[in-house]
């Protein structure tokens, strides 16, 4: 599927607010309600868009805890480790990453003793590294145009 500059502006408009009426949607990007309907109905199909969500802070639900651990894991074992960390809620992110990690977890916990219990959860399955997150100065941004 094609990416035009309308697409781009429908992406990065629900991007910052997928509750937003597809009246106001339309508008934004000026098209009409029918027109913006079928595009959205296209990306979806496509694959383009893949889910509406809602962003939730982990403090305000008890996760005062942010961390990213890395993990180095034979190959026998990634099966049982993938399977591990998909039951786990605390993992909100699993990234499988080329260089001296495996895969590296970004994960949340109430405190310090559920993030030990959580890394000695995992950490028979290979080394783990773990750096707590102090801060996000730059928290993950919606997708935009590449630039050429």
């Amino acid at each position: 599927m094609e990416i035009d500059g309308k697409a781009w502006a429908l992406l990065q408009a629900i991007q910052q607010d997928a509750r937003m009426s597809l009246t106001e949607l339309a508008a934004r990007v000026g098209l009409s309600v029918p027109a913006t309907s079928e595009r959205m109905k296209r990306l979806e199909e496509a694959g383009v868009i893949r889910a509406y969500r809602a962003h939730v802070d982990p403090v305000l639900v008890g996760y005062g805890v942010q961390a990213l651990i890395g993990m180095t894991t034979p190959q026998p074992g990634k099966q049982k480790l993938l399977a591990k960390l998909g039951e786990m809620p605390e993992v909100i992110e699993c990234l499988h990453v080329t260089g001296e990690d495996s895969y590296r977890l970004r994960v949340v916990a109430h405190d310090i003793a559920h993030l030990e219990a959580l890394v000695g959860a995992i950490n028979h399955f290979g080394e783990t590294r773990t750096s707590i997150i102090m801060s996000t100065p730059i928290p993950l941004r919606p997708l935009a145009p590449p630039v050429r």
